[in-house]
């Protein structure tokens, strides 16, 4: 288990306290390291029965089980968020094992390395938008009759500050994740009526695994000392967020993105 999943799974809580979450069945997709860990992690903390959905079944498996041993519930699915069948066979698996899914955090992808767009290609480009912005309408897709049944329910998405404004990550990267936040508006607005609210977080720059892969202790701190609040954000930061807004303290939000950007986007 890594750092960062031990941490989502067992650190003190600092997401706030939603009662109405309580025995909901959540699907967190990307869920088996850093946000989507850390999400799942917080869910399950205010008493909602939590999906954690990836590739990597060691790491969903540990997300799993520092969630029990919190006293959480939790049932991991090893799923590819780009191919639609296994969303399909995921989406069945959580409506056996734990109940028709009353929110969606479709957090898979993040292809976000900077590429400069004269050395892109376009086999890249298309699996930057196949990770990033495909993979969140065929989870959607595969889900969404299930929450219809139920009657209702909330979904957010996973943006990013790239979408935003300029940044230096990928082209390719900032056209999915704004993709991301016109498909969110079409489905606030097409799913209202319906009981089904849907909203996006868009962070910047959030430490993870990748990040430190790419990125020298030194190279982050750096980083962080040029946000106004002086550091990088945290897993939990975004988990936070994205609590709020699958809660009920969100009933009359919708079709917004909120920045958990530490004021990147107004720099």
């Amino acid at each position: 288990m890594d750092e960062m999943t031990a941490h989502a799974g067992t650190a003190p809580a600092h997401h706030g306290s939603y009662p109405g979450l309580a025995g909901k069945v959540v699907i967190v997709t990307g869920g088996s390291r850093g946000i989507g860990a850390a999400t799942a992690a917080a869910f399950a903390a205010n008493g909602a029965r939590v999906a954690v959905v990836g590739r990597d079944e060691a790491s969903l498996a540990a997300v799993r089980d520092g969630i029990r041993e919190q006293g959480g519930r939790a049932i991991w699915i090893a799923a590819d968020c780009t191919m639609p069948a296994e969303l399909a066979r995921m989406a069945a698996t959580v409506t056996s094992e734990l109940g028709p899914p009353g929110i969606l955090a479709a957090f898979a992808g993040g292809s976000g390395m900077p590429v400069p767009t004269e050395r892109e290609t376009p086999e890249h480009w298309r699996d930057i938008i196949e990770t990033d912005l495909n993979s969140v309408f065929y989870t959607v897709h595969a889900v969404l009759p299930a929450m219809l049944r139920r009657g209702g329910g909330a979904i957010v998405l996973m943006s990013s500050a790239a979408a935003r404004q300029a940044a230096k990550s990928a082209a390719g990267y900032a056209a999915a994740k704004a993709g991301v936040i016109a498909f969110g508006r079409h489905l606030a607005g097409e799913l209202g009526p319906r009981g089904i609210r849907v909203n996006c977080v868009a962070p910047s720059a959030t430490e993870n695994d990748k990040m430190r892969a790419w990125m020298s202790a030194a190279q982050r701190a750096e980083l962080g000392a040029s946000f106004p609040l002086g550091r990088l954000g945290q897993p939990g930061d975004v988990a936070a967020a994205a609590l709020f807004l699958a809660s009920d303290a969100a009933a009359w939000i919708t079709g917004s993105t909120l920045d958990v950007a530490d004021g990147k986007i107004m720099l």
